[in-house]
């Protein structure tokens, strides 16, 4: 064996042994950094029934890494330095974040930090591996709101425009100014609640962690997630016609207490249903797996 090999092969065998101290440093810092962005983001997910799954999401992305657990273990472990440039970008966007008091930056900092970490500590083998795991993490942040209201109002209009033509259709005459529904009986206010980002957003993570474990190829992924939208405003837009049906031959109560209250989990089983349906369906039309 060569000098230069032997240098290399102890280097190597060197790296496995430096780890657990470089973790517990490295996870200390990161504790240390980013555990004063935490609270406000469970606050948020509490608070927030758009952002609900957030909880959900770090469980199943630990339960990603240890399904892989016997893949990593294999995995050769040596430094990654893109990793650095990858913590550098991280820092300085939980600085903008600071500085600027956006919550968004500060979070989206913590997700690059762990990525940049993982990839300088253990290796793009390694990395490699845990690159789902940790990408699946973005999906717990919450928009920014210029995104989140540049989003949700124009799905307010679209789901009264087209709940109100289908009312018309059932014989119900309504009047409709902007989001807000005029009925003989009552005016209904598409709220943002109404509007489908809601379920949007849980429909996405959902969809996301299905494809994932149900499809190895990026075709019907990506078909999917393309079918996240239309799928949830379809579903919002039954809740609001359904609502106006009810306050329209039932009545106002019935429509704004027991249904409106209840139909929020049911828009989202429906909407997750209509996704499963047409994963289905593209299996039938032959869409490879």
């Amino acid at each position: 064996m060569s000098t230069a090999s032997a240098v290399e092969s102890t280097r190597r065998a060197a790296v496995p042994g430096l780890l657990p101290p470089m973790l517990v440093a490295l996870g200390a810092a990161f504790a240390w950094a980013y555990w004063p962005v935490v609270p406000a983001l469970v606050a948020q997910w509490w608070n927030e029934p758009e952002y609900s799954h957030g909880f959900l999401i770090p469980i199943i992305s630990a339960y990603f890494i240890w399904s892989k657990w016997d893949a990593l273990r294999a995995a050769p472990v040596s430094p990654g330095y893109a990793g650095l440039a990858l913590m550098a970008l991280a820092f300085a966007a939980y600085v903008a974040g600071s500085v600027g008091a956006d919550l968004f930056l500060q979070r989206l900092s913590m997700v690059l930090m762990l990525a940049g970490g993982t990839l300088f500590i253990a290796g793009p083998a390694v990395f490699r591996h845990l690159i789902f795991p940790i990408a699946l993490l973005l999906l717990m942040i919450p928009l920014p709101g210029i995104i989140f209201n540049a989003v949700a109002f124009p799905l307010q209009l679209f789901a009264a425009q087209v709940s109100s033509a289908v009312l018309e259709v059932f014989g119900v005459p309504v009047f409709r100014e902007g989001n807000v529904m005029h009925l003989a009986a009552a005016s209904l206010d598409v709220e943002e609640a109404c509007s489908g980002i809601r379920s949007l957003m849980s429909l996405t993570a959902l969809c996301v962690v299905y494809t994932y474990l149900i499809y190895r190829s990026w075709t019907p992924r990506l078909l999917l997630l393309a079918a996240v939208v239309p799928i949830a405003i379809v579903a919002n837009v039954f809740r609001v016609t359904v609502t106006g049906l009810l306050a329209h031959y039932a009545s106002v109560e019935t429509a704004m207490s027991v249904f409106h209250t209840a139909s929020g989990v049911s828009v989202f089983l429906i909407a997750a249903a209509l996704l499963l349906g047409f994963g289905r369906l593209m299996r039938a039309a032959g869409v490879p797996e």
